[in-house]
């Protein structure tokens, strides 16, 4: 309890638990970045053992599933490593491959024109994995730490400083 000058007492905020942590990280941070890099390493796997066994005589569409695959697990794999050392660009890429993923499933679902190969069905995992994933970063503590910070105290930063904002 904090006793303010009038004699009124509130409770204080700053009693509030830590989480727990590893390594400096967060729990959410490091269990994220650990499915990530399980994700990369079997998306690299699996994407350059379908592209080496392709026949590229007739350059079927599958090849395109096979590239995708592959640039995917890679870039899971790079955004993770990101994400774990505290950058924002592992924040924005990993938000926006999620992003992309979801797209991309969503139009193999839908029977629309989309990356060729992709199967229907893991695409409904996919999809719940990635908006998993997004709704975790979107977070307000996470996007503070990814350096983003509140997005109305940004907002009145940008407005002038003797000016009040109040909440959309």
């Amino acid at each position: 309890m904090v006793k303010h000058q009038n004699g009124s007492e509130a409770v204080s905020l700053s009693n509030r638990s830590v989480p727990p942590t590893f390594r400096g990280r967060s729990l959410g941070i490091t269990t994220l970045v650990a499915v990530q890099l399980l994700i990369g390493v079997i998306h690299v796997f699996f994407g350059a053992l379908l592209f080496v066994f392709e026949d590229f005589s007739i350059l079927p569409i599958t090849v395109a599933y096979d590239v995708y695959t592959l640039v995917y697990g890679l870039l899971v794999l790079v955004f993770a490593v990101l994400l774990w050392q505290g950058k924002k660009a592992g924040w924005i890429g990993t938000v926006a491959v999620s992003l992309f993923v979801i797209a991309a499933d969503s139009l193999t679902l839908l029977d629309l024109p989309s990356i060729p190969g992709i199967p229907k069905a893991p695409a409904i995992a996919e999809i719940a994995y990635s908006v998993v994933v997004i709704g975790y970063l979107i977070q307000l503590y996470v996007r503070k730490r990814f350096c983003f910070g509140d997005l109305n105290s940004n907002m009145a930063k940008t407005q002038g400083s003797s000016q009040e904002t109040t909440p959309i």
